[in-house]
């Protein structure tokens, strides 16, 4: 989230010199991508001091900008956050965004068309999902699986850190019927669900198979981040809607785009059964698992 907030003042000092992305990338003897990257928060660029300082003189930034984004950018050269030991081995660079704003995030709706949302996964459930679509696997693959396995089972002490964000969840029930592994995982799974939704930050709702059509049955899962804000209100951070594609991710933060997923959301918790009605389904179903 650091990067990002950094991305945009310099983007806002940017357009406030009156200049392109192309043509302060020429002045600054640097790429536009790299411009590009600094601007959209990249987790990978690395601020030097002397090229921030140069990109500071060049949009003459104020003493009090300059002083800032100084700070804010030796800050990104000094902290390691605890994912970045999976990088390059089960964690795409693209995912290391979404578990900083994961991280940072207030609050957090997720909706789950058919798997089981990762921060409630058991290893065993996991395992499963990371055999996909193959069988048998080399050494070094099975490695690499575990270390991804690890980094899932280590994002969920998010739900019970302090000041732990608010996560609400809606799932298709067709999650509590689709067997993923053997029925003692699927019950071992479905028993976590419930042991999760009892916290206090979390709520836990099923969108049961007789609601019929809903607003999320052509936009998949989703997840929909939102900010602390600061003392004057104003929110450090818009927020953000990420999709997840089978290469890649989507980060959405544009007022339309929010609303829009707002508006989905809406619908589909209008139709799912409440929080009592929906422990009671997932226990059901966990039970009709362990007498399989």
């Amino acid at each position: 989230m650091l990067r990002r907030q950094i991305g945009r003042k310099f983007e806002s000092l940017r357009k406030a010199a009156g200049l392109t992305m192309e043509q302060a990338a020429e002045r600054l003897d640097r790429a536009r991508a790299t411009l590009h990257r600094i601007e959209n928060g990249a987790e990978h660029v690395r601020f030097r001091q002397a090229d921030v300082q140069q990109m500071l003189d060049l949009y003459g930034a104020s003493a009090e900008d300059s002083e800032l984004l100084l700070a804010m950018t030796a800050a990104t050269r000094e902290n390691k956050n605890w994912w970045h030991d999976y990088v390059g081995s089960g964690l795409p660079r693209w995912f290391q965004l979404y578990i900083g704003l994961e991280s940072a995030a207030s609050s957090i709706r997720q909706y789950q068309a058919e798997l089981v949302p990762g921060l409630f996964q058991t290893r065993a459930y996991a395992e499963r999902l990371f055999q996909m679509p193959g069988g048998a696997v080399d050494a070094e693959a099975t490695d690499e699986q575990q270390r991804a396995i690890q980094l899932r089972v280590e994002r969920q002490a998010l739900l019970t850190r302090f000041s732990a964000p608010q996560l609400s969840v809606i799932v298709n029930e067709a999650v509590l019927r689709r067997p993923v592994g053997s029925a003692t995982i699927m019950a071992e799974q479905l028993h976590q669900i419930v042991k999760a939704a009892e916290l206090p930050n979390v709520t836990v709702q099923v969108l049961t198979f007789s609601a019929g059509l809903h607003a999320g049955a052509t936009t998949g899962a989703f997840s929909v981040l939102e900010f602390q804000q600061d003392d004057n209100g104003k929110e450090v951070e818009p927020p953000v809607t990420y999709l997840e594609t089978a290469t890649g991710a989507i980060y959405l933060d544009k007022p339309h785009e929010t609303a829009a997923y707002n508006a989905i959301w809406g619908d589909m918790a209008g139709r799912t059964l409440n929080e009592s009605r929906s422990k009671s389904l997932i226990q059901q179903v966990a039970e009709e698992y362990s007498r399989a």
